[in-house]
C-alpha cells in the first residue's frame, strides 16, 4: 500500500491519486496536534480530534510506501506537512527500544519499505544537508528500510518523477 502526503494543493489530488492507495491533503483544514498523547496511551493510533486526521496514524502506520511532497521551509517540512506529521504520533508507543544502536520508540505497526520525500522551492547547500538529515532520522523513527529525498528545482519536475 503506498500514501502521499502533499501540500500542492486540491487540484493535484486527481493526479495523485491514480498513483496511490490513499492521498492526505496536508492543506491547513484541521486543528493541530494539542500534545496530549492520547493516540499513545488511551486510544492507540487515534487522535481525539474529530477531523479529517483523526485516522492519519493508522493510514500512515498501515502504509508500505510514505511519499511526502512538501515545499522546502529552510531546510524543513512546510508547516502543513509537518503538523499532519505531528498528528501521527501514534505510529509508534511510548515504549522505547534498540534500533541501529540508537533510541526508539517501538513501533505499533511494524517495520515498512520505503520513504521518499520530494522537496521543491529554494533550497541552498546547508538545507539540503539538513533536509536530507532529516528525513533519513524520519525514516528510522517511521520504521522504513530504505528512504529517498530528492530536490525538485522546479514543481513541473513532479510529472516526470515515478512516485
Amino acid at each position: 500500500m503506498k500514501t502521499i502526503i502533499h501540500d500542492l494543493g486540491e487540484s493535484y489530488d486527481s493526479l495523485l491519486k491514480s498513483k496511490c492507495d490513499n492521498i492526505i491533503s496536508a492543506d491547513g483544514k484541521y486543528a493541530p496536534c494539542q500534545g496530549c498523547f492520547g493516540c499513545w496511551t488511551k486510544h492507540p493510533a487515534q487522535c481525539y480530534i474529530k477531523d479529517v486526521l483523526q485516522m492519519a496514524c493508522r493510514v500512515i502506520g498501515n502504509t508500505d510506501e510514505l511519499v511526502i511532497i512538501t515545499e522546502n521551509c529552510y531546510g524543513a517540512y512546510s508547516p502543513t506537512i509537518k503538523n499532519v506529521l505531528d498528528r501521527s504520533i501514534g505510529v509508534s508507543t511510548p515504549f522505547s527500544t534498540y534500533r541501529g544502536k540508537q533510541m526508539h520508540h517501538t513501533l505499533r505497526y511494524g517495520k515498512k519499505q520505503k520513504l521518499t520525500v520530494y522537496s521543491y522551492g529554494d533550497m541552498t547547500t546547508d538545507e539540503e544537508k539538513t533536509f536530507l538529515y532529516m528525513v533519513e532520522r524520519n525514516a528510522i523513527n517511521y520504521g522504513f528500510h530504505e528512504f529517498e529525498f530528492r530536490y525538485l528545482a522546479n514543481l513541473n519536475e513532479l510529472e516526470g518523477v515515478e512516485l
